[in-house]
């Protein structure tokens, strides 16, 4: 198996100031609106420079998704090592709504770019779900969440919530979503003991 050779320090500086510069313009909203060799000239490097390191729109597209996944990923590691497991999910699911809301523009370039079928961006999605997994799992270990709904469902629930970011108010709504996917979660020790009642009622036969 062969490993990409580290790249020279200059090299390396281009590398991320393209990625810099393409990151500014997934933001703004506008990455469909340049010429492929505009993000050379904004990112101050050759034509021949910026299709070294990125030969098509979509790789540079791709770099930029599997850095912001990579800071997302580090960002719930470091959630679980230092918050209680509940908590660490709370907070990371939040921040995931802030997220979305100061990279609306990343968020619809990557919407468009993911209908194509990308088998890349596709690879950073299950490595993001990976994290919020392990966030759940250690939630259901803690016993502060229910073991009966998966990250899947999570995950669900962040993409409409990324899907809908035209609506007005969004961020508020988005918040409450949240809100409801976490109670939704939770643990319920009295909603237990009332469906241990019921189950005792039914087979009884007496209140």
């Amino acid at each position: 198996m062969t490993t990409d050779k580290p790249l020279r320090a200059d090299a390396q500086r281009n590398r991320e100031a393209l990625l810099a510069k393409a990151r500014e313009v997934f933001d703004a909203g506008g990455f469909f609106d340049l010429r492929f060799d505009d993000f050379a000239r904004l990112a101050g490097v050759g034509t021949g420079t910026l299709y070294r390191h990125f030969p098509t729109r979509e790789a540079l597209a791709e770099a930029v998704y599997h850095e912001e996944v990579a800071t997302l990923c580090d960002r719930a590691r470091q959630l679980q090592t230092t918050l209680p497991a509940e908590e660490a999910l709370a907070t990371f699911l939040r921040g995931m709504v802030g997220y979305m809301d100061a990279h609306q523009g990343l968020a619809r370039t990557l919407a468009t770019l993911m209908a194509t079928g990308s088998g890349a961006l596709a690879e950073g999605s299950r490595a993001l779900e990976q994290a919020v997994t392990d966030l759940v799992a250690a939630a259901v270990k803690d016993g502060a969440v229910r073991d009966d709904v998966g990250a899947g469902a999570v995950m669900m629930a962040l993409h409409g919530i990324g899907a809908a970011h035209d609506r007005p108010g969004w961020r508020a709504e988005a918040d409450g979503v949240i809100t409801l996917v976490l109670d939704g979660l939770r643990r319920s020790h009295s909603g237990d003991g009332q469906r241990e009642h019921e189950r005792v009622v039914d087979q009884s036969g007496v209140p």
